[in-house]
């Protein structure tokens, strides 16, 4: 299978790469897009769609080809996929009922291919539970589904973050990019590197993913202190204020490996927390410590792990990579990336999201934040 990428800063200059790159010969099936929200996504659909091509697509909060981070733009990869081994489902998720639909997602891609593999893109909205998503998933499926992907961005307004493909582009929507195992190899790994600092402390009231109190305390207050900041240090227009890419809270579990929760929001009138995933009452949580080249070290070793234990060769790799990271990372973020594209030396895609879909070392398939969860294919 070969892979093979262009980008552009609008729908006219990837016409021209595309062109170019369809000239040679190549003919690819699937096109893996993507881009800001600000450019148009119909032009780019129906350029790859007059092609033949299929479309698995999100909008993002920053897009990479290898190393090379662009905001605002289009990213995509070309796939010449033989189109008997995959399928593109698109389904709506509306009035809170992303598990029924996951569900059905699960069943269609088991009635698709016995042993099938499911790359996720997501839209991200204030009632889009990644949990729900890949519970209902493994249930429709039948348990042990392969499970990757990531929530789309929106450049960081929070606003409308979408996924597309030829004529549907949704929100609330939910697509799958469903492979059959039995020709293509599907090997990842959900890595963050991040370190935890203190004791535990205990989530005493939390409802979904809003934390009202921990140990007792508020939690914008607890989490304000820990920062060493004050209201008056963030721009306020109304009660609710971004907490950004402040550093996130490492959500316990007994016999599994912790798993990210990003503290997206706070309310000044009842300070609580608006987290990025589900933090039930009762659980242990324990802060983390500000990211050096240690965390990039870590995602690197668990990368090449999969490399050497997994798939040695790969054809293509799919980085879903946290905006939080970005936020937090800065100048780092580029040289995590491209670590992690010089371990299989191979054409890579990836964008900043809201939420990442994917098994963590030691771990199993399920929604996490703050993380960057890496996919390698390869056609058997």
């Amino acid at each position: 299978m070969k892979a093979e990428t262009i980008k552009g800063d609008s729908s006219e200059e990837i016409q021209e790469k595309l062109t170019q790159c369809l000239d040679g010969g190549y003919s690819p099936s699937l096109a893996i897009v993507f881009m800001s929200i600000k450019q148009n996504i119909e032009a780019v659909c129906d350029i790859l769609h007059r092609q033949d091509i299929q479309i698995f697509g999100a909008t993002s909060s920053g897009e990479f080809i290898s190393s090379d981070i662009q905001e605002e733009s289009i990213t995509i990869m070309l796939l010449d996929m033989n189109p008997a081994h995959f399928r593109l489902l698109f389904l709506e998720a509306v009035n809170h009922n992303e598990y029924d639909i996951a569900r059905q997602l699960g069943e269609q891609g088991k009635n698709f291919f016995e042993n099938a593999g499911f790359i996720l893109l997501s839209g991200w909205s204030n009632h889009m539970d990644g949990e729900d998503i890949i519970k209902g998933l493994d249930e429709g499926f039948g348990g042990n589904a392969t499970i990757f992907g990531g929530m789309a961005g929106d450049d960081q307004m929070l606003t409308g973050p979408k996924v597309f493909t030829q004529g549907r582009s949704s929100v609330t929507g939910i697509l799958a990019l469903i492979i059959d195992q039995d020709k293509i190899n599907l090997s990842g790994v959900a890595t963050c590197g991040w370190k935890p600092i203190g004791i535990a402390k205990t989530i005493t009231k939390s409802k979904g993913n809003v934390v009202y109190t921990i140990d007792d305390q508020p939690a914008l207050d607890l989490v304000m202190k820990y920062l060493g900041l004050s209201l008056s240090d963030e721009p306020m227009n109304n009660t609710v204020f971004s907490l950004g890419a402040y550093y996130p809270l490492q959500l316990e579990r007994e016999g599994a490996p912790a798993v990210m929760r990003t503290a997206m929001l706070g309310n000044t009138e009842d300070r609580s927390l608006v987290c990025a995933g589900k933090i039930p009452q009762g659980a242990k949580v324990r802060f983390s410590l500000p990211p050096d080249f240690d965390v990039i070290d870590t995602v690197v070793e668990e990368c090449t792990a999969v490399k050497e234990e997994q798939l040695e060769q790969a054809d293509s790799v799919i980085m879903f990579s946290c905006i939080s990271r970005y936020l937090s990372f800065g100048v780092m973020t580029s040289e995590e990336i491209s670590r992690v594209s010089e371990v299989w030396q191979t054409p890579m895609i990836g964008f900043f999201s809201y939420g990442e879909y994917g098994r963590s070392k030691g771990g199993k398939h399920e929604f996490h934040n703050n993380t960057c969860c890496v996919l390698a294919l390869r056609e058997k």
